[in-house]
């Protein structure tokens, strides 16, 4: 695993020192990472790669998951779909279903760091173990709650606010609140196998793997096979545009552990492709990086269709490959995504279909959106930035009262 001096190419002297620095101001520190899985999704990648490099500037970070029964993650999973806005009814039965996971982990987790750092609703119950520690807690939202289904943030709300802090990956996502909120984007880590330079022979042996030539264009998703990203929407848009321009699309991805529709959705988009030969549906394992990093750097074109999305890494993670990126205008993809400049937003599948044809057919258009977007990424979503800022917001539950980190 890439170790901090590693980075320095890529971002500079000056945030390499700066790292270190707070490094400094942090030492022994020992903070615990808490979300609900370890493998699929980006909440893990970026726990995968951030808690070592904070163990490599002083701290004692460390990083562990909750467990629960099947019906535990089949209501959080409703509640996620919940808190982006689809109707849904919570009951005390589903509150008990809640509690009792809540109760199992507290009995079986060690939370008596200096601070521990709670991201998604899954976990956000364990703050009752505060009361009985001297510690600081962060809940680190991943997801936009902007506009949540009746019921949903009421869920979760009264527990929200005993934390000391609130973390959002951007304004719009958040929610007012009676403690302090901060805002820190998520990340993608260069060095990581996702996202490394590859040989070009590492590339064609991963296509020729999952059974794909390189002989015309591809037009590629990156995503759990989830409702929200919309695949059937792709598959859609991809056969509009290839009555214009011949290509072939691949929708590459899997499930996380804490996501129990992801099958049913999958067998859905293999019934859409049916039997087209120019449409590959690759399920992959969550640890496939190299695979997903492959497939993109080989793509002409990169989707992101999400009708709702968190933040939406893998636009970042193509962007920093220098691919044009087409993606829906939800959530943090307009972040990462300057219409026409760094990317192309969109809104239908008739949409998403013009510029499919639009970017084949101007390569030059193409190859400049992909170069601002990597650079907007270097700027503003590598994994030292976010180190950075979460250092900083440890920095602030020490010293709550002053509007000034001094360095």
């Amino acid at each position: 695993m890439a170790g901090l001096e590693e980075y320095r190419p890529i971002v500079g002297e000056g945030v390499v020192a700066e790292l270190r620095l707070l490094g400094e101001r942090l030492t022994g520190r020992s903070i615990l990472n808490v979300n609900s899985t370890r493998v699929g999704g980006g909440v893990a990648e970026i726990l995968n790669r951030l808690v070592p490099l904070l163990q490599e500037v002083g701290l004692d970070a460390r990083w562990d998951v909750i467990r629960g029964p099947q019906e535990f993650f089949d209501l959080t999973k409703r509640l996620h779909n919940a808190l982006h806005g689809k109707h849904d009814i919570f009951t005390a039965q589903d509150r008990e279903i809640f509690n009792h996971a809540t109760e199992q982990n507290l009995a079986s987790l060690d939370l008596g760091a200096d601070i521990v750092f709670i991201h998604d609703p899954q976990p956000v119950g364990l703050i009752r173990a505060k009361r009985d520690l001297s510690n600081k807690w962060i809940w680190r939202c991943h997801i936009d709650v902007s506009a949540p289904a009746h019921g949903a943030w009421e869920f979760i709300a009264p527990t929200v606010e005993k934390y000391d802090l609130t973390v959002f990956s951007a304004p719009q996502f958040s929610r007012e609140l009676p403690i302090p909120e901060v805002l820190i984007a998520p990340s993608i880590d260069p060095l990581s196998d996702k996202n490394r330079e590859l040989r070009g022979s590492e590339i064609e042996q991963v296509l020729k793997r999952i059974g794909v030539r390189s002989d015309k264009p591809i037009v590629t998703q990156v995503s759990r096979f989830d409702r929200f990203k919309d695949p059937l929407g792709v598959i859609d848009a991809f056969r509009l545009a290839r009555e214009r321009v011949d290509c072939q699309l691949i929708l590459a991805g899997g499930g996380a552990t804490d996501d129990p529709e992801g099958a049913q959705v999958l067998k859905e988009v293999r019934e859409r492709a049916a039997d087209d030969n120019d449409i590959h549906i690759v399920d992959l394992p969550p640890t496939s990086n190299v695979e997903i990093n492959a497939i993109q750097r080989a793509s002409t074109v990169v989707i992101q269709k999400s009708l709702k999305e968190g933040f939406g890494l893998t636009v970042s993670e193509a962007l920093w490959k220098g691919k044009p990126v087409i993606a829906g205008a939800v959530g943090g993809i307009p972040l990462q995504i300057t219409h026409k400049y760094s990317g192309i937003l969109t809104h239908t599948v008739e949409g998403t279909a013009f510029w499919i044809k639009m970017l084949l057919s101007a390569p030059e258009f193409a190859a400049k959106l992909g170069e601002n977007g990597r650079e907007h990424v270097r700027n503003n979503f590598l994994l030292t930035r976010h180190m950075r800022d979460y250092m900083l917001a440890f920095l602030y539950l020490e010293r709550p009262h002053e509007s000034v980190v001094e360095l």
